[in-house]
């Protein structure tokens, strides 16, 4: 895709996620990598109605070049451009499910969710426990890095998930999984439930390497 072609898909993607309720007020970002440079999702902009003449064009620095002024946690994106040189995308949502999630008390920091279904295992893989930080605090950005090499996804405590992908779309397929997951383990929390065993993984990840 040229660059157009992505600002529109970055608009029409945003406003799926926000149609859906998987993005609220002006919560949540988007970024896409380019040839030089990044596009990414203006600050205080809602993910429903993005302009996409007006998303920020960056360099590879991470300095705007144009368009509004970009999210101020552009940090987190970068962060995992840092560290995972073949991702084309990162997304970043205050979704519902995977809020509350990020808000229990004693969740594995190296494997949050439980392997509940294949698609999980296959979309989400290992998702990763960031430490909580102020919103927009630059001290996040060291923390993502520290997990970005061996995690596509991570869960910033207490704040939301924040994803990389091969492609926008691959993004935002593996967060929306990654939320409908976080519902799931939410619905299951007290119930005896059956999880899949460790073969089954390793199993799944031959088959679908990420």
């Amino acid at each position: 895709m040229n660059e157009n072609q992505l600002r529109e898909q970055i608009a029409e993607l945003g406003k799926s996620l926000y149609d859906r309720g998987l993005a609220h007020g002006s919560a949540g970002n988007i970024s896409v990598k380019l040839a030089e440079g990044y596009l990414l999702t203006p600050t205080n902009s809602c993910l429903g109605r993005l302009d996409p003449a007006k998303i920020s064009r960056l360099d590879g620095n991470g300095k705007r070049v144009s368009g509004d002024a970009p999210s101020k946690e552009a940090f987190l994106h970068l962060g995992m451009y840092g560290e995972r040189p073949t991702s084309a995308a990162v997304v970043h949502l205050h979704s519902l499910h995977a809020v509350a999630v990020s808000c229990l008390d004693g969740l594995n920091p190296d494997d949050v969710f439980p392997p509940i279904t294949a698609y999980a295992v296959m979309q989400v893989g290992r998702l990763a426990l960031a430490p909580y930080y102020a919103p927009g605090d630059t001290a996040l950005a060291e923390a993502v890095r520290k997990l970005a090499g061996k995690h596509h996804a991570i869960l910033l405590a207490n704040h939301g998930p924040v994803v990389a992908g091969a492609s926008l779309s691959a993004a935002v397929y593996a967060i929306e999984e990654l939320e409908q997951t976080a519902r799931l383990m939410l619905l299951l929390q007290n119930q005896s439930t059956r999880l899949l065993t460790a073969a089954q993984i390793a199993d799944l990840n031959r088959r679908f390497p990420t």
